[in-house]
């Protein structure tokens, strides 16, 4: 699986899909990372609440991992269809 993730929203699908991929139920997942289930939806529901650490032990229960590349160029980037930016 490759996904480029821009906006934190993006996180909690590719984090749900990569759990239902390794065939683990939230509460299986939750017992991994010692979390409640109840936590570990919210993480799903909103990846905004997720900090660094909490992501990468998620991301290495799930046997993914986290590349950080320069982007394209932003011609090249808005041409490929990727959304824009948000101003911060």
């Amino acid at each position: 699986m490759k996904q480029v993730l821009s906006i934190a929203s993006q996180a909690g699908p590719l984090l749900q899909a990569a759990r239902k991929s390794a065939r683990l139920s939230q509460t299986e997942l939750a017992a991994r990372l010692g979390l409640s289930q109840s936590r570990l939806s919210a993480m799903e529901l909103n990846p905004g609440s997720i900090n660094l650490d909490q992501l990468l032990a998620l991301f290495s229960a799930l046997d993914i991992e986290l590349i950080v590349q320069s982007r394209q160029q932003h011609g090249d980037a808005l041409q490929a269809g990727e959304p824009k930016r948000p101003e911060w």
